[in-house]
């Protein structure tokens, strides 16, 4: 008998990617562009996830979104533009072997749920040479903002695969919450922007990716 298809759906920013240099900096000038002082780190590190329009809403409610929104878009490509995405956004240690070790596996398929931009993300899977790894790539211009289900329901409903065989990793509580809204089970991870003690509805979290083999099989019910 064959296994079930099963799928594994990863955040970007924070999960695969560290790109908070770049964040930091692109949000410091679309604040300038409205005449406001940048919020704190941590705040900024806190609505990464979260669509452009409900970050920037939360960040600054009384503020012109618009044209914050796009005062942020132009200054990440240009800052993107300089260095290069694979610089200014490296995969975190373990995150190409970890994917490398899963799309081996022909039962398994891989998805992305991300707060960026289609163009965002072809930008980063070129610059990293990921292309043909994910199966399902859900992104912001199509869906509401996590933590709302509608990028799991969508890869789900991608790949013909079930919620309970479906996992979604993240660093963030917007992760984990969509998760579970969305009826799968949430794993969160150590090293992103959202610190551990938020990811109350996550199932377990990952110190590393080299865990993350061990996780899953404990997921699925898979003995080794």
């Amino acid at each position: 008998m064959s296994a079930p298809l099963r799928l594994v759906i990863f955040d970007v920013d924070g999960t695969l990617v560290d790109s908070q240099a770049d964040i930091l900096a692109a949000m410091a000038q679309a604040f300038a562009a409205v005449g406001q002082p940048a919020p704190s780190r941590s705040a900024i590190l806190g609505i990464v996830g979260l669509s452009l329009d409900v970050a920037m809403a939360r960040l600054a409610p009384d503020a012109d979104h618009g044209r914050m929104v796009q005062g942020y878009k132009d200054a990440y490509m240009a800052l993107r533009a300089k260095t290069g995405a694979a610089q200014s956004s490296p995969l975190y240690p373990g995150a190409r072997e970890a994917l490398t070790r899963l799309r081996a596996q022909p039962e398994v398929l891989l998805g992305v749920a991300t707060g960026k931009s289609k163009r965002g993300l072809d930008k980063l899977i070129e610059a990293h040479g990921l292309e043909g790894i994910f199966v399902t790539q859900q992104v912001a211009d199509f869906h509401p903002s996590k933590p709302h289900p509608s990028m799991i329901h969508q890869a789900m409903t991608d790949t013909g695969v079930a919620a309970d065989q479906t996992v979604m990793i993240g660093d963030t509580s917007f992760d984990m919450d969509m998760a579970a809204a969305a009826g799968v089970h949430g794993v969160g991870v150590s090293w992103g922007y959202h610190p551990v003690s938020a990811l109350r509805a996550a199932r377990t979290v990952l110190p590393d990716f080299t865990a993350l083999d061990a996780v899953l099989g404990e997921v699925w019910g898979i003995t080794a």
